[in-house]
């Protein structure tokens, strides 16, 4: 006999539903299977408990996501504000390095070696099979983008990426069943591969 899956959802959404069909049947048939006040009591204290608690939940995720936006949005404000008074500050005629220093507008040295840097990727599934890839560039032109997914025999190149997120929206291998995808990267200089191949990243791509 094949084995069964487990019959209670692991997303939020399809629980509540589920335990909405769970708390009608068993106040339908309860009598037929010995079911009893407490037991009820109990399946209907919970169904409140998860109805408010995953609404909730929805409600404060909304709300960081909007005040993440928000939050971007007078960064990238300040930030233009303050790389145009740098540009004057930087033009007018006293101005020194050690004055620009105590502004705070001077950076430090880079002294990165891409020789040995090693690019890091976040792999995060979307709608329809797609992926969305997101990695920091460092000093280099880019990021050569490698993938490894079922039937293949090892990684192949996918893609080079200038800006991230990178998005992989091929489709699924078969239409409707879930595949795992392995990524991988490494830097680009003048069109030439340069340090340490990322560590490998997963994600299971949802139909």
């Amino acid at each position: 006999m094949a084995k069964k899956k487990d019959y209670i959802p692991s997303s939020d959404d399809a629980l509540v539903g589920w335990h909405d069909r769970h708390k009608a049947a068993a106040t339908a048939i309860g009598a037929t299977l010995g079911i009893g006040t407490d037991d009820l009591t109990e399946i209907g204290a919970d169904n409140t408990a998860i109805h408010a608690d995953v609404s909730a939940a929805a409600t404060a995720t909304a709300a960081a996501k909007q005040a993440n936006k928000t939050k971007d949005d007078t960064r990238r404000v300040l930030e233009a504000h303050v790389r145009m008074f740098a540009k004057r500050v930087k033009g007018h005629r006293n101005y020194t390095e050690a004055l620009g220093i105590q502004l705070g507008i001077v950076g430090e040295e880079d002294t990165t070696d891409m020789t040995i840097a090693q690019p890091v990727l976040v792999a995060n599934p979307l709608p329809h099979g797609a992926v969305e890839i997101a990695f920091n560039k460092s000093k280099a032109d880019g990021v050569n983008i490698y993938c490894q997914r079922d039937g293949d025999s090892g990684f192949v190149f996918l893609a080079r990426d200038t800006a991230s997120p990178y998005v992989d929206n091929r489709s699924l291998l078969q239409a409707g069943k879930p595949e795992v995808r392995k990524y991988r990267g490494i830097y680009v200089v003048n069109d030439a591969e340069v340090g340490l191949t990322s560590d490998d990243v997963t994600a299971v791509c949802q139909p």
